[in-house]
């Protein structure tokens, strides 16, 4: 690429220092310039923030981190994973429609796990499992091939004049799409070069083929600040349009020479930085969500950049199988979903409800010690309620229908009311109304306005185990990890500006707390920003200036890494969520604490000054469990059922080994219950091993075993759940004692340990 003899380039770095470039440049040429075993490692940058295609040509003062395949601490970049899954996509998309002609794209993004592709396919010739094989086939060629993502762009004239060519109605939605977001061209992503004309005379010329029915191609002059792989083409570049002939034979009607697709990017430098790749499965999907419109098939993969890591990956998701909370709940009876009470509303059996019970009471003895009072609020609120706090309309879509008055609706109806007027009515405040309600906070705002406060009472601690209505798309709902009405431990801290920082570190303990009494020793903090350039946030600059400093030095206090993610924080504040590994490797986004300046200025709050003038309070919101049902699903999977005892629905089984000891093992059973241990005895007429059997599915943590000699002695043979053998026998009143205190303490001291002192 020939740099553009103009104003100097500088390039800051995200240490700090600035590079300077006699001209445009392209992002690789800036990794080049710090260090051949950058460029080389190199797949991607961001460029002011943005993720973009090393390709990218740098023409102004910027801020540039390279992106590469693991960051500093050796984890996987969530940006290259990015670009790489996005670019895994589109090689699985033209190998499928190597094997299906006639299969139509609509759209392939990637995902937090893979990547997916939405195809339209003929009625003659679905995709099928059975074709996975040989689309991973075509795909090994294409990234053996090693071709580069050329990525090139076309004014919005031009761009439609070739997607109406090209005649894909899904194509030219998508651009359509584009403009309204308020693209300023359209780009395509070619697997491999464009061709370009090399006769005497016309060197430096690119051909861009476009479907007439014949071999039409437009051709353009490669602009000068254009690289190989990233070129923006103007109609200036366009000297006129040709029947190009076969560049090599000299035969018309040459076949298209690339692989391309209207894509927005960024994609890696080549097809053959794809490590290791998989395609996964196939679920019905609609155009645009719509059950009405077009039916396509959504067709999953996977990709990472070794094959190490992709086995390592379906390893894990073969143990998540095994322990996905739909099948362990209902082997377990932990809860239920009923099509007739619907969809995302779930329904806590007895035994789900004592693991729900057992950590409400866990947290509510912390809030206990840290101050907190406990309030109650309505499942619904008027309109103007949240019209004042912003969920309503900003929300809109995410809350169930408001509900009006009947009198209103029929009024509304003699009046000939459109339903776009009724929406447009709703949405300007001219009709009121309920909502059940999609957040706790307003409520709790409320409460704290209901009585003056002075500065000697701040701060003031509400918590509520507050239940939430959320409209959650069907094909979005998932067991209880993805629900339509759940219960927060929702708390609301209101308090002085001075007092912010000690108050988010209080927040913050009492995550640390919850995670180390249970286990989770591997998580990560990611802190929520604001993005200066989306006008979704409310609130002054210097307010959010203010919290986002409060969660940042809060966040380093943690010794954990944390990262900065703009456009993450909620509308009305900056964010700390908590990200936790699992048992398996999988990562899930628990707990949350948010500062926020807004609310307070929203509902007009305050409170009574050292200086006897009205302030304004500070609101931080807090859920370290986030949502029990989330929290209760993800738990079942972390544990695969096998609750610690102080959790399990049922701690202790009596078995007896005959009929000969079921009085004893009534005696047993009576003792635990009284010591309040949840406890039961399975006197059926089975085999002692059959019984055995049916509590480690089950997955009770404890199992006493009693015979003749154990009555005698007044002992009973303790067996642990994942131990194969019993462990010896120990005495009744012992035993009662340990499995309290293990429950007590929530299992710091075990009966184990101490049998095995």
């Amino acid at each position: 690429m020939s740099q553009v003899a103009s104003r100097v380039v500088r390039v800051t770095l995200p240490d700090g220092s600035v590079k300077e470039f006699a001209g445009a440049v392209t992002a690789r040429q800036v990794a080049e310039s710090i260090g051949p075993r950058l460029a080389l490692a190199a797949v991607g940058a961001k460029i002011d923030g943005e993720l973009s295609d090393l390709s990218a040509v740098i023409d102004r003062d910027c801020r540039v981190a390279i992106v590469t395949e693991k960051t500093r601490d050796g984890r996987p970049d969530p940006d290259a994973l990015y670009l790489l899954r996005h670019s895994a996509a589109h090689v699985m998309a033209e190998a499928i429609q190597r094997i299906v002609p006639g299969a139509q794209l609509v759209y392939g993004p990637p995902l937090e796990t893979g990547f997916y592709y939405d195809i339209r396919f003929p009625e003659d010739r679905p995709l099928k499992e059975g074709d996975f094989e040989a689309v991973e086939a075509e795909m090994a060629r294409i990234v053996k091939e090693d071709r580069p993502f050329t990525r090139y762009e076309l004014p919005i004239k031009l761009g439609f004049e070739k997607l109406m060519a090209e005649g894909s109605k899904y194509k030219r939605d998508n651009a359509n799409r584009a403009v309204q977001t308020g693209a300023t061209s359209l780009s395509w992503y070619v697997t491999g070069r464009l061709r370009t004309i090399r006769e005497p005379g016309q060197e430096g010329q690119v051909v861009l083929e476009v479907p007439r029915g014949g071999a039409e191609a437009w051709v353009f002059r490669k602009p000068e600040h254009a690289s190989d792989s990233h070129i923006r083409f103007d109609e200036s570049d366009q000297p006129g349009r040709t029947v190009a002939r076969n560049l090599d034979t000299g035969v018309t009607a040459a076949p298209r020479s690339h692989w391309e697709d209207l894509c927005r990017g960024p994609h890696l430098p080549s097809t053959g930085r794809i490590g290791a790749f998989k395609v996964m499965s196939l679920a019905s999907s609609y155009w645009h969500g719509d059950e009405n419109s077009d039916r396509l098939t959504r067709v999953y993969g996977t990709a990472f950049f070794s094959k190490k890591d992709l086995d390592e990956y379906l390893t894990r998701l073969e143990e998540a199988k095994k322990r996905d909370h739909r099948v362990i709940g209902k082997q377990l009876r932990l809860f239920h979903i009923d099509e007739m009470v619907g969809q995302g509303l779930v329904l806590w059996t007895p035994r789900g409800s004592i693991v729900r019970k057992e950590l409400q009471s866990f947290i509510g003895e912390e809030l206990r010690k840290q101050g907190y009072f406990e309030v109650f609020s309505p499942h619904v609120g008027k309109l103007d309620l949240y019209r004042t706090s912003g969920h309503f309309p900003y929300y809109a879509e995410s809350q169930f229908p408001p509900i009006v008055e009947r009198e209103s609706l029929a009024a509304l109806a003699a009046e000939g009311c459109s339903c776009a007027e009724y929406a447009n009515r709703l949405s300007k405040g001219e009709i009121d109304g309920y909502l059940l309600k999609p957040m706790n906070c307003p409520h709790h705002v409320k409460i704290f306005a209901s009585e003056p406060h002075s500065y000697r009472d701040m701060p003031v601690r509400l918590a509520e185990f507050g239940t939430v209505y959320r409209w959650e798309q069907s094909g979005e709902l998932s067991g209880m990890l993805r629900v339509r009405c759940f219960t927060q431990d929702d708390a609301h801290l209101f308090c002085t500006p001075e007092q912010v920082g000690q108050e988010v570190l209080g927040c913050l303990e009492l995550v640390k707390v919850i995670f180390a009494t249970l286990g989770m020793k591997e998580y990560r903090v990611r802190v929520g920003l604001r993005d200066p350039d989306s006008a979704k946030y409310v609130g002054k600059p210097e307010n959010w200036d203010r919290a986002e400093a409060s969660c940042r030095e809060a966040a380093r206090t943690l010794g954990v890494p944390f990262t900065e993610e703009p456009g993450e924080a909620a509308f009305y504040g900056p964010k700390i969520d908590f990200v936790v590994k699992d048992v398996i490797g999988r990562e899930w986004q628990l707990g949350t604490v948010q500062v926020d300046y807004n609310l307070p200025e929203r509902f007009d709050l305050s409170y009574i000054g050292a200086d006897n003038k009205p302030h304004r309070p500070v609101m931080i919101h807090r859920a370290p469990f986030g949502s029990m049902e989330r929290f209760v699903g993800f738990l079942i999977e972390h544990f695969a059922g096998a609750f610690p005892a102080w959790l399990s629905p049922e701690q202790v089984r009596v078995l007896p080994v005959s009929e000969k000891t079921e009085a004893y093992a009534k005696r047993v059973l009576a003792a635990l219950v009284e010591a309040r241990v949840r406890a039961t005895a399975d006197m059926a007429n089975e085999r002692l091993q059959a019984k055995i059997r049916h509590a480690a599915e089950e997955k009770v943590p404890y199992l006493l075993v009693v015979g003749p000699r154990d009555e005698e002695a007044g002992t009973v043979s303790v067996r642990a759940r994942g131990v194969q053998q019993d462990l010896g026998a120990m005495g009744l009143g012992e035993f009662v004692e340990g499995v309290r205190d293990e429950s007590e303490s929530r299992g710091l001291r075990s009966v184990v340990d101490r049998m095995r002192r």
